[in-house]
């Protein structure tokens, strides 16, 4: 299978589109959490209940006119559910410890709908660049279509019940997927992460808990789901980020006027390692990209799609780079054959 190929089976919508402040905001995602009544949480319920669940669920899909698929879990292979994890349509949860797990996909992969991961059913909506109002009222379609079909775990005072009390109350997550190198080579990140925390909002790494913020991308996503409404939860978010886009196009600004021919130079070394290297581990690929898609949006580099830093990204993690091997790789096949799938691609961009 040629690169091309592999590409347009590989690439979700969000990752190949172009949204409002694409150059500094990737994407935007929303997740409602949701459970169902008559039926114990994920973390307390029978074999019993979530095969129910999922059945349930199952035969729902069937009966509608949305185009989308479910795959259970158990029926996936490993290599399979890893891939699922990098493209952020499941959980490492729902693909590690959910043997009654499912998801429900869109053939553009723009939704999906995780059942029995830490609550019944987790709808998630991916739009490309910053569009957290058109994510939500996409996913709260999707909610009323379900609602009216399933009696959801709902509290007149609380909200919607959730097996963590953390979501409880609008069971929303709303977060954004951010480019932030101006702030992270002019030292500001350190500042930036404790202050955002205090305003009820939380940073997290590219795969969110837990995870490293691996080039220079940065989640931001709400703490509080209970007590505000989900368009006042969104209005802050949003507001939010539209600052961290301005001080992050204040540090790009600064960064070109004080070390101009030094910033450039960083963005053609990091460019000639993608187009030349052999072997090349996952952190120094996504340093490299990060410089190069900075190189991009300051017009050093004209002849390469900003959207390079999203597929790639997700094209060079362990999972895809197997699936476009056709098999197991060790730790250094995944380092060559990671250099060769970005210096293909590149020259893949060059070409078109």
């Amino acid at each position: 299978m040629s690169l091309e190929q592999f590409m347009s089976k590989a690439v979700s919508s969000w990752m190949s589109s172009e949204g409002p402040s694409s150059d500094i905001v990737l994407s935007t995602r929303i997740r409602l959490a949701r459970n169902v009544t008559s039926y114990r949480f994920p973390t307390l319920y029978s074999s019993q209940d979530a095969k129910a669940i999922v059945d349930m669920v199952e035969e729902m899909n069937s009966n509608s006119h949305h185009e989308v698929e479910l795959f259970k879990i158990n029926e996936l292979q490993p290599l399979q559910k890893k891939v699922l994890v990098e493209k952020h349509l499941i959980s490492p949860q729902l693909a590690e410890h959910s043997r009654f797990g499912a998801v429900i996909l869109t053939e553009q992969e723009d939704v999906s709908i995780m059942i029995n991961e830490e609550d019944h059913l987790r709808i998630q909506c991916l739009f490309p660049g910053l569009q957290l109002k058109e994510a939500l009222h996409k996913a709260n379609e999707i909610d009323d279509w379900m609602e009216a079909r399933l009696d959801f775990a709902y509290d007149e005072e609380k909200g919607y019940l959730t097996s963590c009390p953390t979501n409880v109350g609008t069971g929303l997550r709303a977060s954004v997927m951010m480019h932030l190198p101006g702030l992270y080579l002019t030292q500001q990140m350190n500042r930036l992460v404790p202050a955002i925390n205090q305003l009820g909002l939380v940073v997290r790494g590219i795969y969110g808990e837990g995870s490293e913020a691996l080039g220079n991308i940065f989640q931001i996503s709400n703490q509080m789901t209970l007590g505000k409404s989900e368009e006042e939860i969104i209005e802050d978010l949003l507001g939010v980020v539209k600052q961290i886009i301005s001080q992050e196009q204040s540090a790009r600004e600064a960064l070109v006027k004080t070390s101009d021919i030094q910033l450039e130079d960083r963005v053609y070394r990091s460019y000639g390692v993608l187009t030349n290297s052999r072997i090349i581990h996952t952190k120094e690929a996504a340093q490299c990209l990060s410089d190069v898609r900075l190189g991009i949006d300051l017009g050093y580099i004209s002849n390469i799609s900003r959207n390079i830093l999203n597929e790639l990204m997700i094209l060079t993690q362990p999972g895809f780079l197997q699936q476009y091997a056709g098999g197991p790789l060790s730790t250094e096949e995944r380092d060559i054959r990671r250099a060769t799938l970005i210096r293909e691609r590149l020259q893949l961009e060059k070409d078109n």
